[in-house]
């Protein structure tokens, strides 16, 4: 199904036939992507008394509770509410779900020990800054992505100038296919989180990370129309499902 889109009195078509998903799927298992130190996700049964929600256990229906960490076991969106005092939920502050979009592709440089993703290299790659989403697939980018257990590895990470510049072109809505924007263990500087969102000084609300993505090396560089969808949390942060259209 070919359908016509207008962005700044530019006209892009889309087949929506043919959605790339680009989120990381949640599982009940060790071999769940998994960050921040903390247990695989749970998904069981409800019991009561000798009652079991499960159909192959006697039970009409199957009735599970599911125990997990939107920031730790995959595919997130959050907001700023992550990183304040105050609380603001992802749910009252992403009211708009189809952004124009560009994915590069980045190779993180070595900085000593860590490996970083530096202002001078968006800005060497990127092709289009008339767009509201910019996705990020960095190098090496391997299927592991998809069930790597992500804590004490110093995955890389962006520089507080690397932040800066994406939030100077006017990206509201940053995706990565790494655990979070900065470094494991920075002490709780949270700097590349708080040069996106401009916290404290002028905290642009309405902006959005989503990390934890898996960006195929199948779906080329260029730019998308991204339906940045999101379960309905009244939290900082929620499971997504980035789905990108190739513009035509």
């Amino acid at each position: 199904m070919i359908t016509t889109i207008s962005h700044n009195d530019q006209s892009y078509q889309i087949d929506l036939s043919k959605p790339l998903d680009i989120s990381i799927l949640l599982r009940a298992s060790k071999e769940n992507v998994n960050a921040w130190y903390i247990q695989e996700p749970k998904i069981e049964p409800v019991t009561d008394g000798k009652w079991i929600g499960k159909v192959s256990e006697g039970a009409s229906t199957n009735f599970n509770n599911i125990t997990f960490n939107p920031h730790g076991h995959g595919t997130h969106t959050e907001c700023v509410g992550h990183i304040t005092p105050e609380f603001h939920s992802i749910n009252d502050t992403l009211k708009q779900f189809f952004f124009l979009a560009e994915v590069i592709t980045i190779s993180p440089e070595k900085k000593g020990s860590d490996r970083v993703i530096t202002a001078d290299q968006i800005k060497s790659t990127i092709r289009s800054k008339d767009v509201k989403a910019l996705i990020i697939r960095t190098l090496p980018n391997k299927e592991n992505k998809l069930n790597r257990q992500y804590s004490n590895t110093n995955w890389p990470y962006f520089t507080e100038d690397a932040a800066t510049y994406i939030r100077e072109i006017s990206i509201e809505h940053l995706l990565i296919d790494l655990p979070s924007v900065d470094k494991e263990k920075d002490e709780g500087k949270l700097l590349a989180h708080k040069a996106f969102w401009n916290y404290p000084k002028a905290t642009r609300f309405q902006a959005t990370i989503t990390e934890m993505i898996y960006v195929d090396n199948e779906i080329e560089d260029g730019t998308y129309l991204l339906n940045l969808q999101i379960a309905s949390f009244q939290n900082d942060a929620t499971p997504s499902k980035p789905i990108l259209y190739k513009t035509l």
